[in-house]
């Protein structure tokens, strides 16, 4: 099904460009600006790792392309070049303010022409002692096969300006070490100025004494970078081990095709056609013109020189009301549904959870899936310990976890030779889905706890992201998450589901469903809204609901974080914002009005077509009227934010959402700490 819509790609550069108007937010901490310019600039090169490196691929099938996408390939590559450009000179103006700053706060990001003596000595030694020995140049005169430049790496192009009467010029290939060096180096302090420098810098201070045996009258140097296309090419060989398969496909990964280089652009326009000769890129490619340093990602690695007051401000996590500390958090479950909203309350609760069920005498099972951990992951080693206090613990590890691949790879070998039994996907399908399921005997019963996640079973972004879990142990719940479980050891028997929504099972019709009941209502004069929020909304036949609820009368509120497909002009009655602020919004949840007996669910899918036809996930009921009363709180104070909130519109103007003179500023992950301490006072009161 076809319909008005903005393609996904130029909608998610559109949420890239409110991660780069954060950065240029004087009203935001500092480094808190900084960290926006790195995730801008990290973003984007996932971006074109995958979604352009897609879109290339789908150019190449001509006609069928435009069937497939609804608009041709070409002209949004088009698009993408051209808004790419504009956001690249938003960015370099935004990081020269931002260093304007960092030189107010008496810290000062110099380069190699710009060293005092005190600093040419440091930087002499460090480039001596620790930089050169990895430094490993390659002539490009001299090599017949240029070599493949790796993703995600910065590299330097020299030329070497030789003294000869006719001067004439070598050209050489520096990679800049940033994967075994920090891409920052802190040098001596000077009158109680703190002072930085790139290594991309250290290493053109030094470039005389690594081209010492040329008769060289200059040597510049010039930054490039290029990124490849990453996506896997998984073959459905049920022959071969998935994870062999899947590393093969890691090591094309490195080979694939470029599908963005970005120059200096004062390089010489010699060198640049050398440079796009040899690696056969041609003047349609994404070829970007940028400053004299890229790969800005490792601004998030930035040294902060602990000046806090130039940081964001953290709050301390909420106890929530049903968990006792030094009490059984099994029994709370329980005794009642518990609902977490990271980072408002801490990750520590499932890790302590898990703890409880691996020593526990009454528990026998776990089963978990696990798409993306945190380095040293304390999950995995509360499932370690589980095994070892003889409990069976199964953990489904999804290999094709975009870019978290090798990881979960390691991972995977890690539980399997701790006895755990270890499951590696859904052939054909990726496992997004986020469940734990507790079995334990109560008696002559067996009990179960389930926790339906929005977001990854991971302590790391779990205090950067927000995210919601649900505990229960509801049976109406625990025994579908049951049979989720089930299905990834019996992926062939296709399971009734009646209260989970399980994608790509069930999950489109039940959706469906519940937009269609709001227009049927709105016709019979019943009241009739959809609150939705989400990271992505761009599947085409639920935009295309949406229109029709809009047209029918239907009240639809949206906060979409990313992708929004949907266009909305000046006359419409819907109202979607966008929010973007200190936490990345990473929750999923879903209010239909339902004749005034509202339905709340959670979700790990968002609207994208692949969720819900080509994914495994989860879209859970809430029943609580306790947590549907604390998810109603959560939209409605999101929804009052004015500060943070983009209109999102047909136009991609981003513009702010407008305060007027009687309203009160209000930002809604600031307010949102305090409405959920009222709440728990009035819960607490009750009990």
């Amino acid at each position: 099904m076809k319909c008005n819509i903005i393609p996904k790609e130029i909608s998610w550069l559109s949420f890239n460009e409110r991660v780069l108007q954060e950065a240029s937010d004087n009203s935001n901490p500092l480094f808190e600006r900084i960290k926006f310019l790195g995730i801008y600039s990290n973003n984007l090169d996932e971006f074109f790792r995958v979604r352009v490196a897609t879109l290339k691929r789908l150019n190449q099938l001509g006609s069928k392309a435009k069937k497939i996408l609804g608009y041709e390939p070409s002209n949004i590559l088009k698009k993408i070049q051209e808004t790419v450009i504009d956001q690249q000179y938003f960015f370099e103006k935004t990081y020269r303010s931002i260093l304007s700053e960092l030189s107010k706060h008496n810290i000062i990001l110099v380069n190699e022409q710009h060293l005092n003596e005190k600093h040419k000595q440091f930087v002499q030694e460090y480039f001596l002692n620790k930089l050169r020995q990895h430094i490993m140049p390659v002539m490009i005169d001299q090599i017949n096969e240029f070599p493949p430049l790796e993703d995600d790496m910065v590299y330097l192009a020299v030329t070497i300006k030789l003294q000869e009467k006719k001067s004439r010029y070598i050209n050489a290939l520096i990679k800049i070490p940033s994967d075994v060096l920090q891409r920052f180096v802190i040098l001596p302090e000077n009158n109680n100025k703190k002072y930085l420098i790139f290594i991309d810098d250290i290493i053109r201070f030094g470039l005389p004494n690594i081209f010492y045996m040329f008769n060289f009258k200059e040597i510049n140097a010039y930054t490039i970078k290029v990124t490849r296309d990453a996506e896997l090419d998984i073959t459905d060989d049920i022959s071969e081990s998935y994870i062999n398969n899947v590393e093969r496909g890691l090591q094309k990964r490195k080979e694939g095709d470029p599908v963005r280089f970005i120059y200096d652009e004062n390089m010489p326009s010699y060198l640049l056609k050398l440079l796009m000769k040899k690696m056969n890129l041609q003047n349609d490619d994404a070829i970007i013109p940028g400053e004299r340093y890229h790969n800005f990602k490792d601004l998030l690695a930035l040294p902060d020189f602990g000046m806090k007051e130039l940081s964001k401000i953290s709050y301390s996590p909420l106890q929530h009301p049903f968990i006792e500390p030094g009490k059984s958090i099994i029994r709370s479950i329980v005794k009642n549904d518990i609902l977490l909203y990271f980072p408002y309350y801490s990750f520590n609760y499932f890790i302590n959870l898990l703890r409880e069920a691996s020593i526990d005498p009454k528990v026998k099972s776990i089963k978990v899936t696990l798409y993306r951990l945190a380095n040293n992951s304390n999950v995995v080693s509360a499932l370690i310990n589980a095994v070892r206090n003889g409990k069976h613990v199964t953990a489904l590890l999804e290999l094709q976890a975009r870019f978290d691949e090798e990881a979960n790879i390691k991972y995977g070998s890690e539980l399997r030779e701790e006895g755990v039994k270890v499951l590696y996907g859904v052939p054909g399908l990726k496992v997004h889905a986020k469940l734990c399921l507790i079995e334990r005997t109560e008696g002559r019963n067996n009990e179960y706890i389930a926790c339906v996640g929005t977001g990854n079973f991971n302590e790391s972004t779990a205090k950067l992201y927000i995210d919601t879990m649900l505990m229960t142990a509801d049976r109406k719940i625990t025994k579908e998450v049951i049979k989720v479980f089930e299905f990834f050891t019996r992926t062939y028997q296709k399971e009734q589901f009646y209260h989970l929504f399980v994608s790509p099972f069930n999950a489109r019709q039940k959706l469906n469903k519940l937009i269609v009941t709001e227009i049927e209502n709105t016709k019979k004069g019943v009241p009739a809204y959809i609150h939705l929020k989400l990271n992505n909304l761009v599947d085409n036949e639920i935009i295309a609901l949406l229109y029709k609820a809009e047209k029918a009368g239907v009240v639809i509120k949206l906060n979409i974080r990313g992708m929004f497909s949907m266009k909305i002009d000046s006359n419409s009655k819907i109202e979607a914002i966008g929010i973007v602020d200190n936490y990345l919004e990473h929750s999923r949840f879903f209010i239909f009005c339902n004749g005034g007996d509202e339905k709340y669910f959670l979700s790990s899918a968002d609207l994208m077509t692949r969720n819900i036809d080509r994914r495994v996930e989860v879209v859970c009921p809430v029943y609580s009227k306790q947590i549907q009363q604390q998810i109603r709180l959560i939209f409605d104070t999101s929804f009052k934010e004015n500060v943070k909130a983009r209109i999102l519109d047909e136009k991609l103007l981003n513009n702010f959402k407008k305060i007027h003179k009687r309203d009160k500023i209000f930002r809604s992950q600031v307010m949102l700490y305090q409405a959920l301490d009222e709440f728990h006072k009035t819960i607490n009161s009750k009990c």
